[in-house]
């Protein structure tokens, strides 16, 4: 996939739970093996929950469609932005909106949860 070879990204697009089901994301946490590791949980409405499981940093990028909602489940998750870095914690989120040029960087192994259009491209425009 060409994606995959372009960014070292485990991405999964796939839906794993259905309307009318529990999501359980710690089986998922425990599991993961990657080192940036993204799961599309469930869709609400024209939009996904995604959950991400990460440590290190993803490449600069923007949507020129979609905001993004980033919410901080474990651990520490920054995100730079031109001029500035926003640093989240525990239970804490942030709203990147749409055009706007960012990374997202975890120091520290970090669970977060992301809401965004279905349609979004994870990598950029």
């Amino acid at each position: 996939m060409r994606e995959r070879a372009a960014y070292p990204y485990e991405t999964r697009l796939n839906i794993l739970y259905p309307a009318l089901e529990v999501v359980e994301i710690q089986p998922l946490i425990d599991a993961c093996q990657f080192q940036w590791y993204n799961q599309t949980l469930c869709k609400v409405n024209d939009s996904v929950v995604r959950l991400g499981v990460m440590q290190g940093e993803y490449h600069w990028h923007k949507h020129d469609a979609d905001d993004e909602f980033f919410y901080v489940v474990e651990g520490q998750f920054i995100i730079d932005l031109e001029g500035r870095s926003v640093t989240l914690g525990p239970r804490q989120g942030f709203v990147v909106p749409r055009g706007v040029t960012h990374r997202t960087r975890a120091p520290v192994r970090s669970v977060i949860l992301m809401v965004e259009t279905a349609s979004i491209v994870p990598t950029g425009d």
